[in-house]
């Protein structure tokens, strides 16, 4: 039976497109007081990465990014997830277009 489980959740993984791969890497935003925390989020170049986005507010908040050329909506107190790259070395801002005086942010790629 965990044999079977086990193969099924494997399948599932692979044909959904969103499983990690082993250098995949993982990095959480909060969205807290219309601030995006931490501002600045380190990540590796070259590699895809998943944006784990935290919303702990009421209200919805846009993860937007022209540079990144992504946008999506998080409802309140919800998560969302993003993927981007693999990224060339650089800085790439993102912001929440619902609150874009406050919730400002960078992608530092290294």
């Amino acid at each position: 039976m965990r044999k079977a489980f086990l193969i099924t959740a494997a399948v599932l993984a692979l044909t959904s497109g969103q499983a990690l791969a082993a250098n995949d890497a993982v990095r959480v935003i909060v969205i807290k007081n219309h601030h995006f925390e931490p501002t600045d989020v380190k990540i590796p170049a070259d590699q895809r990465v998943k944006l784990l986005i935290d919303n702990q507010d009421p209200t919805p908040e846009e993860f937007e990014s022209r540079d990144l050329r992504r946008e999506k909506i998080v409802p309140g107190n919800t998560k969302a997830t993003v993927w981007i790259g693999p990224l060339k070395t650089g800085e790439y801002h993102f912001s929440g277009e619902y609150n874009e005086d406050t919730a400002q942010g960078t992608l530092i790629v290294e």
